[in-house]
């Protein structure tokens, strides 16, 4: 690593379109892990001859580091059906990989999570010059099974909580013996990791808005940014519900999402536009 702030810069995870936009420090990347609903990993297959294309699995996670762990360093936490492809892959523990990749340590296997954030709409005179606001993250690293019981413990409390805050403990926990076996989580070590993220409004060429600025009233073309975020919606209760009203650690995380994502959506479409 360059520094303690964030991640060595190398000809894995280097952003080589649009440098500008490009984050390497650890609040940014795992912070957007952290906030997106879902990332997707991405893994090759056990042997070329049984299936010749790479997968890619939509998961629940998020980035922690095991208090009790003697690597400081923060890793993903990656949460799933015990019995599902890709925990079986992550369990054998062989030395050589697919398509004869050497594995990582202790058997772990290579993969790829990356993770997105769409924050509006950017619309500009051409279609050419469209884009979105956006923060996306890149991560390379090696994943392996976590097997002690209390790690595990631990990184369902942390992914639950990072879905909807506290509801860990506004549930029925301990999990149950079956529960526990049927349940998997896999810890992703991070070997390179980069984020990039577009933030302002749109960035038309002179000549566009000239041309724009000529046209009849009633012709000329809107120009901005379209907002854009996650809304979570009003709690529906389900058939079996026992609770009368809405829990306040919803009612709490709901209002407190909306309020983050439309703040951080809105301020980002009122920036310059960034450097091409």
């Amino acid at each position: 690593m360059e520094n303690d702030t964030e991640y060595q810069r190398t000809t894995r995870n280097s952003v080589n379109r649009l440098k500008n936009r490009a984050k390497y420090d650890y609040e940014t990347v795992h912070s957007i892990i952290d906030a997106a609903p879902v990332v997707h990993v991405s893994f090759l297959p056990t042997s070329i001859e049984d299936d010749p294309f790479p997968t890619i699995l939509p998961m629940l996670g998020c980035t922690g580091t095991y208090p009790s762990n003697d690597n400081s360093d923060v890793s993903i936490y990656l949460h799933g059906h015990a019995a599902s492809r890709f925990f079986k892959l992550s369990a054998q523990n062989e030395d050589e990989g697919p398509y004869g990749l050497v594995r990582g340590p202790n058997g772990s296997i290579p993969v790829c999570v990356a993770a997105t954030l769409i924050d509006g709409i950017v619309l500009a005179v051409t279609p050419f010059n469209h884009s979105n606001n956006y923060r996306s993250v890149v991560v390379h690293g090696y994943a392996s099974i976590v097997s002690d019981p209390g790690e595990k413990m631990w990184a369902l409390d942390r992914i639950t909580n990072n879905v909807l805050t506290d509801r860990w403990d506004n549930s029925r926990v301990p999990p149950t013996e079956a529960e526990m076996k049927a349940t998997g989580v896999i810890r992703v070590e991070i070997v390179s990791a980069s984020a990039k993220v577009r933030a302002g409004t749109n960035g038309d060429d002179r000549a566009d808005v000239v041309w724009n600025a000529a046209r009849p009233e009633g012709e000329k073309i809107w120009t901005g940014v379209v907002p854009m975020w996650t809304r979570y919606g009003t709690p529906v209760p389900g058939p079996e519900n026992e609770m009368k009203g809405v829990p306040e650690h919803i009612e709490k995380f709901v209002q407190e999402k909306n309020k983050e994502g439309e703040r951080y959506a809105s301020s980002a479409a009122a920036l310059l536009p960034p450097k091409k």
